[in-house]
């Protein structure tokens, strides 16, 4: 199926093949031991290194539910009429069909699946970049795209990318992609990556944004046995990148500043903050209260005395 496909989830071969996921992965490091394939996180593809990237018909089929729910919650962020650039990946592609309902919408784009997803919108206009055609994930790359967003202003830019740590953020395996994507920043005053849980704590080649560019981070809830993504979630967070959980309770974020203000659309608005419980009503030792009452009172009634014994003191 790896080599039919160049790609495939854990998911998908558990269901092919009858048994359960752990089942599935245990074979499949077994495989990689053996150099017939790389383990992905939920998922496995082809061997190759930090220069291989897998073209749309691998990517397309890993992750597909995880993105589904990312770009659902993605969509929440965009309000009628604003403008926005969105990159190329097959989750800005999931992202695109859900943008298609929002009127009065303007959108830059350097994907030709992003363009094809919105054609047929009739309130949403669609502005191409220029540039050179690459094959393996429908873009245009190159310096006639990036001349083309030379003064270009928008409210957000939505990117994808190979992999996302909170070391050097948001990358990718190619070249001229890479480049595009930080022509791509440059115009927007947010920046929103999405990335589902197979993507953080993978680096690779060629950084497109760094971490204290992302201003937010839409993902899918991880397993539980993954630690490396729950770590990377974590330090991401302590970095000031603004988390949306897709697949959890309201989109919960994980940091304090993770929910989005009023303008973060009504499907983010109701994320869920995951921040320190307040501290409970304070314990008082019985007895405690009536015996400062009672001092209280002893001070009313003796102060005069006691005036006078300091007076003695500070004689002596």
């Amino acid at each position: 199926m790896v080599r039919a496909n160049g790609a495939v989830s854990l998911r998908e071969l558990a269901r092919v093949v009858q048994t359960s996921e752990v089942t599935v992965r245990r074979d499949v490091r077994a495989l990689e031991a053996e150099g017939l394939l790389d383990r992905r996180h939920g998922g496995a593809v082809l061997p190759g290194g930090f220069t291989r990237e897998s073209g749309f018909p691998q990517k397309s089929h890993l992750a597909t539910a995880e993105k589904t729910a990312i770009a659902d919650l993605a969509a929440g962020l965009v309000e009628e009429g604003e403008a926005i650039v969105v990159g190329a990946g097959t989750t800005t592609q999931e992202l695109a069909r859900r943008l298609a309902r929002v009127p009065g919408l303007t959108v830059v784009t350097n994907s030709l699946l992003v363009a094809q997803a919105l054609a047929h919108a009739n309130r949403v206009e669609v502005v191409m970049t220029g540039g050179t055609l690459r094959g393996s994930n429908y873009a245009l790359v190159g310096s006639g795209a990036e001349q083309s967003l030379q003064g270009l202003r928008v409210s957000k830019a939505f990117l994808s990318g190979s992999g996302l740590t909170a070391e050097r953020g948001l990358s990718t395996s190619n070249m001229l992609s890479a480049s595009v994507d930080r022509a791509l920043v440059q115009a927007a005053a947010e920046v929103v990556v999405l990335a589902d849980h197979s993507k953080l704590g993978t680096d690779t080649m060629f950084q497109t944004v760094p971490t204290d560019v992302i201003t937010r981070l839409v993902t899918d809830e991880s397993p539980a046995h993954d630690d490396r993504a729950a770590t990377e979630l974590q330090a991401l967070a302590d970095q000031g990148v603004q988390i949306a959980v897709a697949g959890s309770p309201g989109g919960g974020a994980v940091n304090g500043s993770g929910t989005p203000g009023a303008s973060g659309g009504e499907a983010v608005a109701r994320q869920q903050r995951r921040d320190v419980p307040l501290p409970g009503p304070r314990r008082q030792v019985p007895g405690a209260a009536a015996g400062l009452r009672s001092a209280g009172a002893l001070g009313d009634q003796g102060g005069g005395a006691e005036r006078a014994r300091v007076a003695d003191l500070r004689r002596r």
